[in-house]
This record gives C-alpha cells, sequence and structure tokens, in this order.
C-alpha cells in the first residue's frame, strides 16, 4: 500500500475516533443544560470552522490532528454573563459533570459494540480452528497433535474459529496457566490435550504465540495458483494477476502453494524472478517481496491469497453470523474482553511483567490503519473498534489531564462533599503531565525502533 494510502486511512481513522469520543462529551452536555462554545477535531488553530445550532456553537477542524476538545461555558476560564451562569459547567451539580466527563470513554466503547454487532450481523468469513503439523520441539509437538486435528473447545468452553483459539491462547500465556484443549482428529476421534504456557517467556507472549507454541492453522495442499491479489502489494505491483499459476520461483520448479509461500517468506527485498502461466502462456515475472515484521525476524510478502477450489473452503472457512439480540450480546462481550485484557496488560506493564514495547504510536497505528484499509472494509472497521476501546481504556486511566483524572476528582468530591481545590489539583496535574510525557516518549521511541529495524 502507498504511503499516501497509509495517510488516508490513518486520517480517517483519526477522524471518526475523535468525533466518537468527542460527541458523546458534546452530547451529554447539550442534555444536562451545559452551553457548548466549541467542538473541535484537532488542536491549534482553527483550519476550517463555522456555527450552526441555537448556541452558535463553533464546529472547528484544527491544523493539529491527534486529538480534540469540546469547550463549555465555564466561569474559571472566562467571565460569563448572569443570565447563563446556570448554564456553566462549572454550576452543574457532581452527577452531571461526572456524567458528561464520562460520555467520551463510554461512546467509544458504544461504538465497538456497534461494530462488532454490525459485523456479527452481517456474517463473518473465519478460519476454522483447525490445526496444521506442528514443528518438532514444541510444545503442540510434544502433546501428540497433529494436522486435521479440529480444536472444539478450550477449558471446557466451546469455539469455532482460529481466531477464537488465538485470543485463549495469548490469555493463557499472558497469565502463565496451563490451558485444556478438547480436538477431533479426521477420523472422529476425540483427544483431550494440555498445553503448559507457564514457562512462556515474556519475549514469547509479545510475538505470534501460537506459532511458538506450535499451533498452526491447517493449510490444504493447494496448487500455486493466485487467488485474490492485496491492492498495491508487491504482487500487484510487479503486474501478477489472480488466476496467475506459478510454475518456478528462483529457477526452481514449484508444486504446492506451500512451496511458494516459504520462498517469498524468506526472502524480504530479494528479487524472485517468477515463471508463470496466465491463460495457456507462459512468460517471466519479477517480483521484490516486501519486508514485514514477524515476531524477532523479517519475513518477505507479496500480498497474494491462494485460489482455493469451492470444495474446500467449507474445511477450513466458516461464517460467523448472528441475529440481532445475539450480535448485540456478542459485541458487547468482546469489546468488555478486550477492555480487561487492555487492563491487564497495562498492569504488568506497570509491575514489568510486560515490556514496554507493546506501547505503540501515531506511526505504527498509521501503518495498522493502512494494512486494515488493505485487506477490506471488514479489518478497517475492526481496526476502528479495536483502537476506539483502547481510547476508552486509556481515557478512564486516574491519571491527572484525562477523564479519568477528572473522574477521579469527582469521587473525591462526592465521598468529602466538597470540590477538591485547584490548589490540591495543580501538583496532580503536574504529575499527569509528566506521566502522558513518558508514556508518549516510549510510544514514539517504539515506533522509531520498529522502523528502525523492519
Amino acid at each position: 500500500m502507498s504511503l499516501l494510502h497509509t495517510v488516508a486511512a490513518f486520517i480517517v481513522a483519526l477522524g471518526v475516533l475523535i468525533v466518537v469520543h468527542e460527541y458523546g462529551h458534546y452530547l451529554v452536555a447539550r442534555l444536562c443544560g451545559v452551553k457548548v462554545l466549541r467542538f473541535s477535531v484537532g488542536f491549534g488553530r482553527p483550519l476550517i470552522s463555522w456555527k450552526r445550532g441555537p448556541d452558535a456553537t463553533e464546529w472547528a477542524i484544527a491544523a493539529v490532528p491527534f486529538g480534540g476538545y469540546v469547550k463549555m461555558l465555564d466561569e474559571r476560564e472566562g467571565p460569563v454573563a448572569p443570565h447563563e451562569a446556570s448554564r456553566a459547567f462549572n454550576r452543574q451539580s457532581v452527577a452531571k459533570r461526572f456524567a458528561i466527563v464520562m460520555a467520551g470513554p463510554l461512546f467509544n466503547f458504544l461504538f465497538a459494540i456497534a461494530v462488532y454487532a454490525g459485523l456479527f450481523m452481517h456474517g463473518v468469513p473465519e478460519a476454522r480452528p483447525v490445526l496444521g503439523e506442528p514443528p518438532a520441539g514444541t510444545l503442540a509437538a510434544s502433546a501428540g497433535l497433529h494436522s486435521g486435528d479440529t480444536v472444539r473447545s478450550t477449558n471446557g468452553e466451546s469455539l469455532a474459529t482460529w481466531q477464537d483459539l488465538r485470543w485463549r491462547v495469548l490469555q493463557a500465556a499472558l497469565q502463565g496457566q496451563r490451558i485444556r484443549l478438547e480436538t477431533v482428529d479426521e477420523k472422529g476421534h476425540i483427544g483431550d490435550t494440555a498445553l503448559d504456557l507457564k514457562g512462556f517467556a515474556e519475549n514469547d507472549v509479545e510475538g505470534d504465540v501460537l506459532e511458538r507454541a506450535g499451533l498452526r492453522l491447517y493449510r490444504a495442499p493447494l496448487a500455486p495458483v493466485l487467488g485474490k491479489l492485496a491492492a498495491g502489494g508487491a504482487g500487484e505491483r510487479a503486474g501478477l494477476k489472480e488466476g496467475d499459476r506459478i510454475l518456478s520461483a528462483g529457477g526452481k520448479a514449484l508444486d504446492t502453494w506451500e512451496a511458494l509461500v516459504n520462498l517469498v517468506r524468506a526472502s524480504p527485498n530479494v528479487p524472485l524472478h517468477l515463471e508463470i502461466e496466465r491463460a495457456g502462456k507462459n512468460f517471466p515475472i519479477n517480483v521484490v517481496p516486501d519486508p514485514v515484521a514477524s515476531g524477532d525476524a523479517t519475513i518477505g510478502r507479496i500480498g497474494a491469497a491462494p485460489f482455493v477450489p469451492p470444495g474446500q473452503v467449507d474445511r477450513i472457512v466458516i461464517r460467523i453470523q448472528y441475529g440481532l439480540l445475539d450480535s448485540l450480546a456478542k459485541g458487547v462481550g468482546k469489546t468488555v474482553d478486550i477492555s480487561v485484557f487492555s487492563l491487564k496488560m497495562l498492569g504488568k506493564m506497570l509491575v514489568g511483567q510486560v515490556s514496554w514495547r507493546h506501547l505503540s504510536g501515531p506511526v505504527t497505528i498509521a501503518d495498522f490503519a493502512g494494512q486494515s484499509a488493505q485487506l477490506g472494509w471488514m479489518s478497517y472497521l475492526t481496526f476502528l473498534a479495536l483502537i476506539s476501546i483502547s481510547l476508552g481504556v486509556l481515557n478512564l486511566l486516574p491519571v491527572p489531564l484525562l477523564d479519568g483524572g477528572h473522574l477521579m476528582y469527582y469521587v473525591i468530591e462526592i465521598i468529602k462533599g466538597k470540590p477538591v481545590s485547584e490548589r490540591a489539583m495543580e501538583p496532580g496535574q503536574r504529575v499527569g503531565l509528566a506521566l502522558l510525557l513518558v508514556m508518549m516518549a516510549f510510544a514514539f521511541y517504539n515506533d522509531l525502533n520498529r522502523l528502525l529495524t523492519g
């Protein structure tokens, strides 16, 4: 994907998530009778602004896109006309102020629930939890798992997709727990296997946990024929097309899709001379696989999926689809699970059990925005939901300057029966600013490190 597409996907993501968050503050403020002076997407000097609504609220798009704000009438920030004093934010009850501040993160969670529910109603194609042959020496190999085994449940809880399996194994690995897998092989024999993830090192958890445990997705033996190509990928840029059969690569004859994948993965940024067959004619094409980080290694990728004959699709793919109520329940459950997982990860970072390398800054987020947009609208919406949850969780942290810091002061006000004084809040604001600067420094360092190391 081109830099322009990545930047566009990132800007759209930022715009959507900022509007969702700030609109929560705006809407509840209006419902509480507070006058809203400005709704700004971005900080700094407004590039575009207009006024509308009964209060002539100024709507603005500002120069610095990393955030936004809703400015409300407030006697602490300037003189307020006597007839409008009752509509000032600082004059509202603590319950109303709490609701207004809480509404921003809440709308982030509601947005994620709506996205997940919509996707579940539409139907989401997912890989079935069918295992490939585990590499020798891995936990899966030692446990006796084999190619073709289908995982039916973990710790007694049923699952339907490969993503479900990945999520549960990741959670068990982070908690250092054993996980029991109930499997059924191709002959219908049921097996019960335990994987002990207690000894997983921190670096193992930070990479692809399933791969490190030896749990590989089953790949049916396929011919080296191209299916869908990713827009802007190395394959499309080189001139490859859907339906092309790869006869050889680098002078080596290819009989299977797996052989092609292995060769491409081993050749990041290395030109490959392909001999292809298209419409009965053979001709050469040179392609340079894009380098992609995979754990501690860098692999090659051309952005091409295999052509899967219709008869094999049902073996490896399942369509997950629910009705309205079930979709909403699944959306709520998924949002809660990811929120709790995010909090656990933050807690483990604070006590040193998980590396701060997990923090990502705008460069990494932009990269994922571009990649998800390249994969299609469903992947992009899933990315937006995930970032929206992260934004909601981050803003609820009890750190002054964030929404959670204000909520913390309101809880203290409820307990004490009077507001926290400006003098008492000043040290907290400085500490909060320092914490945010440290987090931003780590995030930018991680971005820079990823760029330099590939």
